[in-house]
């Protein structure tokens, strides 16, 4: 039978089927897919074959995972795994960021964006909370929206309290498979309820000695919308860590980069420290944004526990 994940939860995970509705499922024997070594080798979103025969308690056996469209991967905080898989076959991505309460990093954003990149996954950059911002935190949004819609990636201000400045949203994403992802506590359980009441998600408090959210989801969840598709919430994330990506390819993720590649003097130039470097030229006309380099740099120099270390991200 075929159905679709719609919750994982470690060893266990919901399966929506199509004859059965919602069913629990394990899975047989180990699972490795696409050469990945991963936390989770079955994700939200996967479209799974299950056993046609039902157990006793009504609960089935995944046998095998259908190819994916596409995925989105982290580095995992488990330092025996290779990645942790947030949602697959995804039509769009939301990141929503915030300035204060808690604080999102350009780091993190240019980091996630870059692994939606290496999959073609579309992503929308959602500055929330702006209803608590001042006028100078609003001046810095619109700086940062500015940057980033140059490159290429759509942006918008709201308030996921108010309905009226999300309408936008209900319409882009009638019919699709989309992921709603950021920080714990930037808000992304209110938008989704906004977005469909009918789903009722739990939403937390912000910790006034971290200023970080509360984890009200605990595993990535996908919720079917009532004007027909899907929206994946995933937990929130507090560190993002870049895997799977040889290192002399991360600047073809760099929308601003991609067109650069060749100007440079050596056709191998990796944009550090090579001498007639078109990219580091750009920077010094301010045409490539310095933060957006400087993560670049980083993703280019760190090791493997650097990644894990650097938490502020």
């Amino acid at each position: 039978m075929l159905g679709k994940v719609i919750k994982s939860t470690g060893k266990w995970y919901l399966v929506s089927i199509e004859e059965h509705g919602i069913v629990e499922c394990r899975v047989r024997g180990k699972i490795r897919l696409d050469g990945l070594r991963t936390t989770n080798p079955i994700s939200v979103g996967d479209n799974v074959i299950v056993n046609d025969e039902l157990d006793k308690e009504g609960k089935g056996v995944i046998v095998s995972v259908n190819e994916r469209k596409n995925y989105i991967v982290r580095k995992s905080t488990n330092l025996s795994k290779e990645s942790q898989i947030l949602a697959a076959n995804i039509d769009m991505a939301y990141l929503m960021v915030t300035l204060k309460s808690p604080v999102t990093h350009l780091a993190f954003i240019d980091r996630f964006l870059v692994s939606a990149e290496s999959f073609r996954i579309p992503v929308t950059i959602l500055f929330n909370k702006i209803d608590t911002y001042s006028e100078d935190d609003l001046f810095y949004t619109d700086a940062l929206m500015d940057m980033y819609k140059t490159i290429g990636y759509n942006c918008h201000k709201i308030s996921a309290e108010n309905s009226e400045n999300i309408e936008f949203l209900k319409n882009e994403i009638t019919g699709k498979h989309v992921m709603i992802s950021g920080h714990s506590g930037v808000g992304k359980s209110t938008l989704i309820n906004r977005l469909d009441p009918n789903l009722a998600l739990r939403t937390g408090e912000i910790s006034e000695y971290h200023q970080q959210g509360q984890h009200t989801t605990t595993f990535a969840e996908m919720h079917e919308l009532e004007s027909g598709g899907y929206i994946i919430d995933t937990p929130g994330i507090r560190a993002f860590g870049i895997t799977g990506l040889e290192k002399e390819v991360i600047s073809h993720y760099f929308p601003e980069m991609r067109d650069l590649l060749g100007a440079c003097k050596y056709h191998n130039c990796q944009h550090l420290n090579e001498p007639h470097c078109a990219i580091k030229d750009a920077v010094e006309e301010n045409t490539i944004s310095p933060s957006r380099y400087h993560t670049y740099v980083q993703l280019m120099t760190e090791d493997e526990s650097e990644i894990h270390r650097k938490k502020e991200f």
